[in-house]
């Protein structure tokens, strides 16, 4: 091979070399640019909730399975920074919602399930907070709509945000609505949000084969017409679960949770590999969310390295709640709500913000049956 010829094959290497390393960089930053790009409006600013100053503890049931309410300033916080996994955050909080609309948009329905998440990417650790959804909250930005009236179900502020109704102009719609209710009412602090209607859950469920849920009692069996022990419920039967409302508000929250339980035993196990393609479409351009691709990763990297009791699901003491009934002006009726006392569900948010509560069973052995958070096994 004559010396020109060497030269020129060597200088066309050199151009096909600086050719591919130019698109691998183009390509690189332009997946970076996707995976930092959120999938939907981002939420609202939220201010810092505070307790009115001169609050003490009601008389009654200690809020708190450790005793008397403590406020948010006497918490001790731990000072030492430990490493975070898989590149999130020290913890993220995010809103879980499940839409009771059946076709495949937003425009409408009510927050069927609300779930507050407190993900902890150090310890690893996630914990789920329930919010039931007939409290009688405050909510802002629809007066003016409603001829004055700013008091509803909580539920209803994700369906007055949604765009069908146009009482709230912000992008970030129902999920930006409920978030900023939540914020005003119980201080909750949301730095992103899930929302999923009822034929995506129905798909999403269908998609990884059905889920298991073990039924603990007969009082339960009876309640949701399933037999004691391990149940497998295709889609459709595990959303007839979640929806049950026959055991009462509360044991409609419990039920919640054991199919939740009953999804992340399927999501963890090794038998998924092969319904992911599945369970990816059950879920493309049919959820709302303002996460990034990149932060998807992140939640689904926590989430291999998190042991199963490290996953809490939490619910507000019963005994805080007392139902009754107020005359609502948009129906021009009285209905029926859940009522407490919003300053120590307040506590209450801010311990769980602090990572202080639920306190783990192994932390209080000495904690009442009914308050102990639900650990999916």
């Amino acid at each position: 091979m004559k010396r020109l010829q060497k030269s020129i094959i060597t200088l066309l290497s050199i151009i096909v070399i600086a050719l591919v390393t130019a698109i691998g960089a183009y390509t690189f930053q332009a997946y970076r640019a996707f995976a930092a790009q959120p999938l939907g409006p981002a939420l609202p600013f939220m201010p810092t909730q505070g307790l009115p100053p001169t609050w003490t503890a009601s008389p009654g049931p200690s809020p708190t399975s450790a005793g008397q309410v403590t406020l948010v300033p006497t918490l001790s916080v731990q000072t030492a920074t430990p490493a975070v996994k898989c590149g999130g955050p020290m913890t993220m909080n995010l809103l879980v919602i499940g839409a009771d609309t059946r076709g495949d948009n937003y425009t409408y329905g009510l927050a069927d399930a609300i779930r507050l998440l407190r993900i902890d990417f150090a310890t690893p650790k996630v914990t789920i907070l329930e919010f039931p959804r007939a409290l009688w909250v405050e909510i802002p930005h629809i007066a003016d709509n409603l001829d004055g009236q700013d008091h509803e179900l909580l539920n209803q502020s994700y369906l007055y945000g949604n765009p069908g109704f146009g009482y709230w102009d912000d992008p970030s719609g129902g999920p930006g609505l409920l978030s900023l209710t939540l914020n005003k009412n119980f201080g909750a602090q949301i730095d992103h949000y899930v929302a999923v209607n009822m034929r995506t859950f129905v798909n999403a469920v269908d998609a990884v084969g059905g889920i298991e849920v073990r039924i603990p009692n007969e009082d339960i069996a009876r309640s949701t017409g399933l037999k004691v022990g391990v149940n497998h419920l295709t889609g459709d039967e595990a959303l007839k679960l979640a929806r049950n409302r026959n055991g009462g508000i509360f044991e409609r929250g419990e039920n919640q949770n054991m199919v939740l339980c009953g999804l992340r035993d399927k999501l963890a196990s090794p038998s998924i590999v092969a319904d992911i393609p599945a369970l990816i479409e059950s879920f493309q351009d049919n959820i709302l969310t303002d996460l990034t691709p990149e932060q998807l990763g992140q939640l689904a990297c926590v989430s291999a390295q998190m042991p199963p009791q490290n996953i809490v699901l939490a619910s507000f003491p019963e005994e805080l709640f007392t139902q009754t009934r107020v005359f609502d002006p948009v129906f021009d009726k009285r209905i029926s709500i859940v009522d407490a006392d919003f300053n120590i569900l307040r506590d209450y948010v801010a311990r769980f913000h602090a990572g202080a509560w639920p306190p783990s069973v192994i932390e209080a052995p000495s904690i009442e049956e009914d308050e102990a958070p639900m650990i999916c096994e």
